[in-house]
């Protein structure tokens, strides 16, 4: 055996002079076209004379004579490994943008990056084999260097995708004490079900992906999700191993808790909002009449019930344009939808207007504060004064509808126990409190000065939900999940890579 190996080293060195040094190179058992990163095959020669006429190699030779040695030295960045600097950017920037990388495929695209880029442009099926991977390792390598020996939040939340996949994304961030921290998309995942044991699980696996010699437990001091009853009791488990860690409750989707307590108490105004959404969309011909008659102002707004505050910023829109509403309405015909027929019923009672006004002065600043709270780059002061705001004016709202919404608040309040111990710690940080008790027995001194600009929203997991939703389109269902992470990954964590 290694009088054979002897011999095929001798070969390839013999084919190497032979054939130019320059162009061919040789590694052990490999015989290496350095200007077309390809392999050759060195059994026979006819092989590597027929390489050289190809109209790829001729179009790299001519390059190779007109550019200077700086621009040939991007075309072999490293002998062992073979790959090309330029391969490896240009999947990073597909990915990164969004591009199918199958989009390589056509001609004209080919021939405008060979045209302006001087190279010669690699096919899908090189990038998602042989770098794929490699800008999916190297943004790791980037996240966990940025990470080490820094304490950080994590926030988990689950949805479901056009496959019916219950799909969790795992966010993290660094806790910085002079700072708002970098934030990273750490894993993406199907589940087998949606309970406490499978999210522990994937928080688990998420973790150590980050730390593959060893979960650094002393290191998460911040669990953030929604407020979903298996949730709950996924932090409490987790307790038992993170010590230190404090589960809080997305804050903003308390918010929105609230208001859907505020759409349950004024249901006339529900079905105007529900059907005139109805019968505008997709009906061209209303649109057309609406923008007609009221030029000035905007089309009715589609709330989604999911979508924290949309509810609250329709009613807004009624209040503020519930003159030209109804006439518009009035001109559509009855008959033409039931949608219709029921939002004329509803708009003429009287209740409306007086109900639209007290849900504009009253509840507005519901819809307000859960921007606010999506700001990023947030003091845990400044998010927690936010939320005392909304409660003081909720408090001062008169009447059984206000007291209602106001009950609801405090109750969403009081079930989120970790909200409480930020507060406790905030004012420990302001100098506002030197009470220690109620808080986690292995929290140090030094652990508290972390948690300056700590979040209490889970609003980058809901972000990442979007960016997942546009790489999963219609016509890209057949990507495996495998490679679904890689390119969610380097998309959302694109323009975070630098310390």
């Amino acid at each position: 055996m290694p009088k054979d190996k002897q011999s095929l080293s001798r070969r390839l060195k013999s084919l190497s002079s032979e054939f130019g040094e320059d162009v061919f190179s040789i590694d052990n058992v490999v015989l290496f076209c350095k200007l077309c990163e390809v392999k050759v095959d060195p059994e026979r020669r006819s092989s590597i004379t027929q390489h050289r006429k190809t109209e790829k190699h001729r179009r790299a030779v001519e390059r190779k004579i007109n550019q200077k040695t700086a621009n040939s030295q991007q075309l072999l960045t490293n002998l062992t490994s073979k790959k090309s600097t330029f391969n490896m950017d240009l999947c990073k920037a597909f990915i990164s943008a969004n591009i199918p990388l199958n989009k390589l495929q056509n001609t004209e695209f080919r021939q405008f990056l060979q045209l302006y880029t001087q190279k010669d442009v690699p096919t899908e099926s090189t990038l998602r084999k042989f770098y794929l991977d490699d800008c999916y390792e190297e943004m790791m390598k980037n996240i966990r260097q940025r990470v080490f020996l820094k304490k950080i939040w994590i926030s988990i939340n689950e949805t479901t995708d056009a496959e019916g996949r219950q799909i969790a994304n795992a966010i993290i961030g660094t806790l910085e004490e002079d700072r708002t921290g970098d934030i990273f998309l750490l894993n993406t995942d199907a589940l087998e079900k949606t309970n406490h044991s499978t999210v522990c699980k994937f928080f688990d696996k998420s973790l150590s992906i980050l730390w593959p010699d060893g979960i650094k437990h002393d290191d998460v001091l911040l669990f953030l999700s929604d407020a979903a009853p298996y949730m709950v009791k996924c932090g409490k488990s987790l307790n038992a191993l993170y010590s230190k860690m404090v589960h809080v409750t997305c804050a903003a989707h308390g918010l929105h808790r609230t208001a859907e307590e505020v759409r349950g108490q004024f249901s006339t105004i529900d079905k105007i909002i529900s059907n005139v959404k109805n019968f505008f969309k997709k009906s061209p011909s209303r649109v057309q009449i609406f923008k007609t008659h009221a030029p000035n102002i905007p089309l009715p707004p589609e709330p989604v019930i999911t979508r924290w505050g949309t509810w609250l910023n329709a009613s807004i829109y009624y209040c503020e344009y519930y003159k030209q509403i109804c006439e518009i309405v009035e001109i559509l015909d009855s008959e033409d939808a039931l949608s219709i027929k029921i939002a004329k019923k509803n708009l003429v009672k009287i209740c409306v207007k007086s109900n639209l006004v007290y849900i504009k002065s009253n509840f507005k600043v519901l819809s307000d504060s859960i921007l606010k709270l999506q700001r990023k780059n947030m003091p845990l002061a400044e998010s927690l004064d936010i939320l005392e705001k909304v409660q003081v004016q909720l408090q001062m709202a008169q009447g059984y509808d206000g007291q209602k919404v106001y009950k609801k608040f405090e109750t969403v309040l009081n079930k989120n126990s970790g909200l409480k111990i930020l507060k406790q710690i905030s004012e420990i940080i302001g100098g506002e409190s030197d009470n220690m008790d109620d808080l986690h027995e292995d929290l140090t001194t030094n652990d508290l000065s972390f948690y300056k600009f700590a979040p209490i929203t889970s609003v980058d997991v809901e972000r990442s939900f979007s960016i997942y939703k546009n790489l999963l389109t219609d016509n890209r269902r057949s990507f495996k999940l495998e490679n679904i992470r890689k390119h969610l990954l380097l998309q959302c964590n694109t323009g975070n890579q630098e310390g």
